[in-house]
């Protein structure tokens, strides 16, 4: 955790333990506790949106703050306002969570798992082999190989890479494995 963090926890926990210390907070709140825990609530609610993870710290933010309301419910404050609050905090953690899904990467576009299956077309063939071409595929020149004769133009799908040589069929052939 840097210096800051550090601080932003010791500044809470100082914060919280003026409110057990002090008297006259106590007179004023009837239980510090609820008090304490809704701190931390709001704190880990805030650091939901600045944190890398899906809604675990966010959660519980929630939990301690209905909780810390909860326990202050003695105290006359008002049940609407704690229950409105609460939906409002979830409201907003699924809004983080539902943006956070959508900012993850769907299929992969590189390397082996994106090369197999992509469809091009033979660019040309390898000293008249009708077996052995090149294509254009990712940006990239490849030599390709095919058990079925090849011609420029010609789409196909690369079912396996050995190397550098693509392994490929026709497109319209049907994937391996199906």
């Amino acid at each position: 955790m840097n210096t800051r963090g550090w601080c932003a926890v010791a500044l809470l926990l100082g914060l919280s333990g003026s409110v057990f210390a002090a008297d006259t907070v106590v007179l004023i709140v009837p239980n510090p506790l609820g008090v304490w825990l809704m701190m931390f609530g709001i704190a880990f609610i805030v650091a939901e949106a600045v944190l890398p993870n899906y809604g675990v710290v966010g959660l519980g933010g929630i939990l301690m703050f209905v909780i810390g309301a909860v326990i202050l419910s003695n105290a006359d404050v008002p049940t609407p306002l704690i229950i409105g609050l609460g939906l409002i905090s979830a409201l907003l953690l699924v809004a983080l969570l539902i943006h956070a899904l959508k900012t993850r990467p769907r299929h992969i576009v590189s390397g082996d798992a994106g090369l197999l299956g992509s469809v091009t077309q033979v660019t040309a063939l390898q000293d008249h082999n009708t077996h052995k071409g090149w294509v254009h595929l990712q940006g990239e020149r490849w030599q390709v190989h095919c058990k079925a004769p090849l011609h420029p133009g010609q789409r196909v799908r690369v079912v396996a890479r050995k190397g550098t040589l693509l392994e490929v069929a026709a497109a319209d052939a049907a994937p391996q494995g199906e």
